[in-house]
């Protein structure tokens, strides 16, 4: 399979495909990249990588931003990450695509001070090598195929009833309604959806992200989902978020 040379943007939260991503740019080094992206056309893709920092190495706070309002700042490598980039991110990540870059100006006759971002989520990648030479990290990545494997139409069914359970069970513990929502039947846009959406620590959704086919992640998240239902039920009084918002096991 071709690798390409991809720039990265690493921050402590996992983007999936088809998913949203508002980022506030501030850090020097991201503002460089930003500067180079907002040189190729607007009417084409503008990529760059999203890539998780390993639990322990976050050295400034990301919101998710998915799939909730929000922002997710950028984290700045050189200050907390290990010797060897490689050592300090997860190896699978998802590319996104700068839709809109806003630059926040500064001083007259100066570069812009910041950017706000609202990028996609595409295609998910593995990450090969980091190149730390440059004003930003560029990877080098290979493409990871989008694979539904056996049972993946059935099991999008059974999560999407999970999860509509899980909603209501939620808005049981945190007394907030939930009004009708339009909901996918695509496998792979429910894995990545539900994925998205269910309040987990950052190594539990990157465990979905690379997941080897969709049938597997969907299988995941029914399992996740059904306990964390269960638990939210049992201990009604506690918030939804504080119960969800603990490490889960593949075991």
């Amino acid at each position: 399979m071709t690798s390409t040379r991809l720039p990265l943007f690493p921050l402590s939260t996992v983007l999936f495909p088809g998913l949203v991503l508002p980022l506030n740019v501030f850090e020097a080094r991201y503002r460089a990249l930003m500067r180079d992206l907002v040189k190729l056309p607007e009417d084409g893709p503008r990529p760059f990588g999203v890539v998780a920092i390993r639990d322990g190495l976050e050295v400034a706070p990301a919101s998710t931003g998915l799939p909730e309002p929000g922002e997710a700042r950028d984290a700045a490598p050189g200050d907390g990450f290990a010797a060897d980039p490689m050592d300090s991110f997860h190896t699978v990540g998802c590319v996104a695509d700068a839709a809109t870059i806003r630059p926040r100006p500064g001083p007259p006759g100066d570069p812009p001070q910041g950017y706000e971002v609202l990028a996609t989520g595409t295609s998910r990648f593995r990450l090969l090598s980091v190149d730390a030479s440059g004003e930003y990290l560029v990877g080098e990545v290979e493409p990871l195929p989008e694979v539904h494997g056996e049972g993946a139409g059935a099991l999008a069914a059974g999560v999407l009833r999970a999860f509509r359970a899980y909603q209501q069970a939620l808005a049981g513990a945190s007394d907030r309604g939930l009004g009708p929502q339009e909901l996918p039947e695509d496998p792979g846009v429910v894995s990545y959806l539900v994925a998205a959406a269910a309040q987990l620590y950052v190594s539990d959704k990157q465990r979905l992200l690379q997941a080897r086919d969709t049938a597997t992640r969907l299988a995941e998240e029914l399992r996740i989902l059904r306990r964390e239902t269960a638990l939210i039920r049992r201990l009604p009084s506690l918030p939804g978020a504080d119960l969800t918002m603990r490490p889960t096991s593949l075991n």
